[in-house]
């Protein structure tokens, strides 16, 4: 299938574009760079030998989204990766994130039944379920968000929803994942987000590597194991091929399914572990808790499973291995 990557530079899209290629489909790429590099697109091309088409495109650009479609009438379906994603940034930035995220899927979503491009898939998130025991089932009533990035994948998809319910040609897939960390196994691919990491793995590899002094746990007095808080950390490898599976399944209406590993690890597993494994030092210190942040919750991949015949392989070891790797290999990036 020809598929239309949005923010297919960043770190998720990239790996799904692979991922793709490598399943004999035709990627078309837009992203505005805005949090990845164009530097990835050559590094798609040397893991794959193809290189997609791109195009430096804002998605809430409607005109030049339009030309992107207009160009591209092959188009079978959309992945729509591109969107502002930390959620402490989200609390300090809600005008940026509301109006990044919900723009850029009217606009999308617009071209798409416009164009009768009839595939989307969303990337959405556990967010969305708020603050309510785990784990997570797709069935589940959807709680108040705890933050603004949650609240614009939750009402992200209620738009989805509602254009799916008005056009019954267009098929939706809602991708509810969780944690996604580690890197590409060749080391040519990972998570490079620009100036201070917001989240918990490329800010662990940047101290492994002496660029930050020190890592800040953010609160240690959880209702958890160890008091870290609890999240499904899943290999990004993993996440990217269960977009393949979503692309390559026969969905009609609108399919929600989550993808993790079923299983929470605590940010001090992850630290311990990725010390362990790659033996190095990760000093670190307590910071009092984050507005917007959860004690622990997971998920139950299990619809995923039985659907789409997906099931997450890559271990914890895998994750920060992998991580690590791209972090010593490829800083310069």
């Amino acid at each position: 299938m020809n598929i239309l990557v949005t923010g297919g530079l960043g770190f998720i899209g990239s790996h799904t574009c692979v991922e793709l290629i490598a399943n004999q489909h035709q990627v078309v790429i837009v992203d505005n760079l805005v949090n990845s590099k164009p530097e990835v697109l050559d590094r798609i091309e040397k893991l794959t030998g193809v290189r997609p088409r791109f195009y430096p495109v804002d998605v809430t650009d409607s005109c030049a989204l339009e030309a992107v479609f207009a160009t591209h009438p092959e188009l079978d379906g959309v992945i729509h990766f591109a969107g502002l994603k930390a959620v402490g940034e989200s609390v300090e930035k809600p005008i940026a994130y509301y109006y990044n995220n919900l723009v850029s899927t009217m606009v999308l979503v617009d071209a798409c039944v416009t164009h009768r491009v009839n595939r989307i898939i969303f990337s959405s998130s556990a967010t969305v379920y708020g603050d309510q025991p785990s784990p997570y089932r797709e069935d589940m009533a959807l709680m108040k968000t705890t933050n603004p990035y949650g609240e614009t994948k939750a009402v992200s998809e209620r738009i989805l929803s509602d254009v799916a319910g008005a056009n019954p040609t267009l098929a939706v897939t809602l991708l509810r994942y969780f944690n996604p960390v580690g890197a590409h196994p060749s080391g040519l691919l990972g998570e490079d987000p620009s100036g201070i990491p917001n989240n918990l793995m490329p800010y662990v590899s940047k101290v492994a590597r002496g660029v930050l002094p020190i890592l800040k746990i953010f609160g240690d007095d959880y209702p958890t194991p160890d008091g870290t808080g609890v999240r499904d950390y899943i290999h990004v490898v993993d996440l990217a091929k269960g977009h393949v599976k979503a692309v390559e399944s026969d969905i009609q209406g609108v399919k929600v399914y989550n993808l993790g590993t079923g299983k929470g690890i605590s940010v001090m597993e992850i630290v311990n572990a990725y010390a362990a494994v790659n033996g190095v030092e990760i000093p670190y210190e307590i910071a009092p808790r984050r507005p917007g942040d959860l004690a622990s919750y997971y998920a139950d991949a299990g619809k995923a499973r039985d659907e789409l015949g997906w099931v997450a392989s890559l271990s914890l070891e895998d994750m920060v291995r992998d991580a690590y790797r791209f972090e010593t290999s490829n800083s310069h990036l």
